[in-house]
């Protein structure tokens, strides 16, 4: 089946490996443009297009997948199908009508749940001890197509964002190559999904990823490990501004919500139940360190977080 696959940062690159090593040919891959990244703000492609290109593979960058050069072209490639992972752009009807077989997307919830542009991040948020990723066929709706194939994956107590994704990044591209093969082959199983049980996650702004210290002590770190490592959790000692990295929650509580204790060795904060202890912080500016080296190197270390 010829193909053509869309996808953009480093979470689409397994999708995008794995199908180059399928019996599919990957004709083309569709990426975002070129954008300024790193502190030199220098212009790089993305992870997909970088990949697409050790492989020889076309690119197409359209400013807008609507752009009529890019339809002409994708016209002209006749893809089968296209499978989409993370591209970061809404695919329109004249787009969708293109290949014979539609666009398939790999979404990183188990749908109905989580639809939006955030949904790994939403469910640590959330507390959910189950997630996973889904395939399904792309319409206009906010991922709202019939479901091809589903995994589950357990969230781990440890995780965040960044280390579940990754995960979900890899058994999903296994998952997405298995469902082109049964496309291909005619014989792919459709679920509708139940809107009686649709979740949103929209995109992490980062007001979200601002601590509230008067919420328990496992809420916070669960919201902490959903905002790592974008945007960031992040709270306030004064008008200073500090990014939280994953944290500890102690047994006991000798805090009140928000109120931080610098010790010699750690760093607590109290919360609406337990303390919890600091572990890796990021001042406004400055590179990552320990909570109590931090602590060790203000000039007024007391006072409550905000």
């Amino acid at each position: 089946m010829r193909i053509v696959f869309a996808g953009t940062p480093e979470t689409a690159v397994p999708s995008l490996e794995a199908l180059i090593a399928s019996r599919h040919e990957v004709v083309a891959v569709v990426t975002r443009p070129d954008a300024r990244a790193g502190r030199g703000r220098t212009l790089s492609a993305s992870p997909v297009a970088e990949v697409a290109e050790r492989h020889g593979i076309e690119v197409l960058k359209p400013a807008t997948p609507s752009d009529p050069d890019f339809l002409d072209r994708l016209r002209e490639i006749a893809p089968d199908c296209c499978p989409i992972v993370a591209y970061g752009a809404l695919i329109r009807r004249a787009a969708l009508d293109i290949p014979e077989l539609g666009w398939v997307n790999l979404h990183f919830s188990v749908l109905p749940a989580w639809r939006g542009a955030a949904p790994v991040q939403r469910s640590i948020m959330a507390g959910d001890e189950v997630t996973g990723a889904s395939v399904f066929s792309l319409t206009e709706g906010l991922d709202e197509g019939p479901v091809l194939g589903v995994i589950t994956e357990l969230v781990k107590p440890e995780d965040t964002a960044g280390t579940l994704l990754e995960r979900l990044s890899v058994e999903g591209a296994r998952l997405l190559v298995d469902a082109l093969d049964h496309i291909e082959d005619g014989d792919i199983g459709v679920q509708q999904q139940d809107e009686e049980l649709v979740s949103l996650a929209p995109k992490l702004t980062t007001e979200d990823a601002r601590i509230a210290w008067n919420r328990p002590a496992f809420a916070i770190d669960r919201h902490v490990r959903g905002c790592t490592p974008a945007p960031g959790a992040w709270t306030e000692l004064g008008d200073l501004r500090v990014k939280i990295e994953p944290l500890t929650i102690a047994d006991e509580s000798t805090l009140e919500p928000g109120q931080v204790s610098f010790g010699k060795k750690e760093v607590r904060v109290g919360t609406a139940t337990t303390d919890v202890v600091l572990g890796t912080v990021r001042p406004h500016g400055k590179k990552p360190m320990d909570a109590a080296d931090w602590g060790r190197g203000l000039s007024d270390p007391a006072g409550s977080f905000s």
